[in-house]
């Protein structure tokens, strides 16, 4: 907990250099176009600042400012089912200044100033595949389960598994929408791990791709979105969630019988190395909204 709460020291104290400086920021978390984007604005007046004099000034100040506002969202990351990116930092797990490269490293609009000209805005975008990659560390990837009792498979293109309903949690009896994360993991009905992390072959290779139940209704052959048939293909094996574990129900649970569809060839294994798994969640849970003022 000691270095969350340096990093909190940190922002807090860059933020009273501002105090003075009125910066607002609205964002949203996208697990579906795997970004966070946010907005952060300036007001020139409170900032003491007049064009076209002290734009540069005023350049600089978002641009700083906007780092720091950005740390926050970037430390609620839910990173697996029990962690969010400040778990790993208390575990030293992952660093303060990966922490701050990730927000530097974002992608950003060039500011720009309001019809009144009396606020200075800009835009940022962080792409949660380098997210993902800055945490991932193995540098050989675990074998993908196996089985010795393999049954017939058609070769697939992908896996999309549907878990957009309400699913009964492991070892409970309630039931609960399935949420995102970087990280989830993936079990057959027996509990044994299907699908982790560490199995992927590449750290720049995305563990799952996340969309909505339209995703998969759409008016083509293959009846996917674009986006979901450049991650799993045409011929994808479809199959639906039997439940969640987990501290945070990101973890999917799905049928033995599914499970072994998978497992049992080469090529179909593959698709778990290659990050070719696609996650079909509620609407509600692939968009997370945030501000500050």
């Amino acid at each position: 907990m000691y270095r969350v709460i340096v990093l909190l020291l940190i922002i807090f104290t860059v933020s009273g250099a501002f105090a003075d400086s009125k910066m607002d920021i609205t964002g949203i978390l996208e697990w579906d176009t795997m970004q966070i984007m946010a907005t952060v604005s300036l007001d020139l007046v409170s900032a003491g600042i007049k064009l076209p004099a002290g734009r540069l000034q005023g350049e600089a100040l978002l641009s700083e400012g906007c780092l720091r506002l950005i740390q926050p969202g970037i430390l609620g990351l839910q990173v697996d089912s029990s962690s969010t990116i400040a778990d790993l930092i208390d575990r030293g797990e992952f660093s303060l200044p990966e922490t701050e490269a990730l927000a530097l490293n974002a992608n950003s609009l060039p500011p720009s100033l309001s019809p009144d000209m009396l606020k200075m805005t800009t835009s940022y975008t962080i792409p949660l595949s380098g997210v993902s990659s800055a945490i991932l560390r193995h540098t050989r990837p675990m074998q993908v389960a196996r089985t010795l009792n393999p049954v017939s498979a058609a070769q697939y293109t992908g896996i999309i598994i549907i878990a957009s309903e309400s699913l009964p949690i492991y070892g409970m009896k309630s039931s609960v929408l399935a949420v995102p994360c970087l990280f989830p993991k993936i079990w057959d009905s027996e509990m044994n791990l299907i699908y982790e992390r560490n199995m992927l072959e590449s750290r720049n290779i995305s563990m799952v791709h996340y969309s909505p139940l339209k995703g998969i209704f759409q008016r083509n052959p293959s009846g996917l979105s674009p986006e979901l048939q450049a991650v799993v293909g045409d011929k994808p094996l479809k199959i639906f969630a039997s439940g969640v574990f987990g501290i945070k129900p990101t973890d999917i649970i799905i049928d033995k019988n599914d499970a072994m569809l998978i497992i049992s060839s080469e090529e179909n294994r593959r698709l778990l190395s290659q990050g070719k798994v696609a996650i079909i969640l509620d609407e509600s849970a692939l968009k997370l909204e945030f501000f500050s003022k």
